[in-house]
């Protein structure tokens, strides 16, 4: 499928009339041009909660089952996705195939515009053949415009997959929504500079992109009283980290933190729950094999 080359209509793409010619004003004048137009997007984001609900609920209902996120998008939401998907496994210990990321252009895109990529339906088709999406995975589609072609194929062929889908828009009745399951549309408008969509839509993307992973990974029970208890401490920063929250969470001071920690080879979970419900490390791990939301469910004054 190829793009229709019409953007006319779509509100992100217009000129915003009432910004000044930005490079007339001085560098503090522009700023904060900049900083008034980005203010409007939280209140965007939050009159879209009901829907973003709904997607983060869905992609936990697979994830249990064992299926896994997708995060699809070209350019700037595709770099978001790339994130998302990146840091997942060292904040909440994730598997790096429970979360992936599918750029337009592939991993080169990343770092540098790959002219043409997201213009290719079919490429976004392959792309879901490529890593084997099937019916029980859930994918993010992400587009601004709502009808980048590397996406809508992306999401069609998925979908045909038997796979649920979720698309991630910032103008009304994007197309995505004929092969989406949810679609999100958080209406930014037009930006400061004509169609640079990397400011208002892009900020918008990330706070949902990130609300969806976030909030997922909260109702898998990789939280604990809103600390990281799943941490995957790989270097000094998160290893101290690891024990701040051992510390907080068990209530033990800094020595005994990282005693509990060494004993749990720094699973970080494991160390609180060895310390809570005072069992060793193989009970521990057998107590959240079990249950994930162990911690959770203890008595509320421990």
């Amino acid at each position: 499928m190829k793009p229709d080359g019409s953007l006319e209509g779509l509100e992100t793409e217009m000129r915003n009339l009432k910004v000044p010619w930005l490079e007339t004003l001085s560098t503090q004048e522009m700023l904060h041009v900049m900083n008034s137009a980005d203010q409007s997007v939280p209140t965007l984001v939050g009159e879209q909660i009901g829907d973003i609900s709904k997607a983060v609920d869905l992609i936990v209902e697979r994830l249990q089952q064992g299926g896994r996120l997708f995060y699809v998008g070209a350019g700037t939401s595709g770099r978001l996705g790339v994130l998302e998907a990146a840091e997942c496994p060292p904040t909440f210990n994730t598997d790096p195939a429970m979360i992936q990321a599918i750029i337009a252009g592939g991993p080169k895109a990343v770092w540098e515009a790959v002219e043409g990529a997201e213009d290719d339906a079919d490429l976004g088709q392959r792309a879901v053949e490529e890593h084997g999406i099937v019916n029980g995975d859930v994918m993010v589609g992400s587009s601004a415009s709502g009808r980048t072609p590397f996406v809508l194929g992306a999401l069609r062929k998925a979908k045909q997959k038997g796979a649920w889908t979720i698309s991630v828009n910032c103008n009304q009745d994007p197309e995505t929504q004929r092969y989406s399951d949810i679609t999100i549309v958080v209406p930014t408008g037009s930006e400061v500079i004509m169609g640079s969509t990397r400011m208002k839509a892009g900020t918008a993307t990330k706070l949902v992109l990130n609300m969806l992973s976030t909030g997922a990974m909260i109702r898998l029970g990789k939280t604990y009283r809103n600390l990281m208890v799943d941490l995957k401490p790989t270097n000094y920063k998160l290893k101290e980290r690891a024990k701040r929250i051992v510390m907080s969470a068990a209530r033990v001071d800094y020595t005994m933190a990282e005693t509990l920690l060494i004993q749990a080879n720094y699973e970080v979970k494991a160390a609180i729950v060895m310390s809570l419900l005072n069992v060793d490390l193989v009970q521990a791990t057998e107590l959240l094999d079990q249950n994930p939301w162990v911690l959770n469910h203890l008595h509320t004054d421990l």
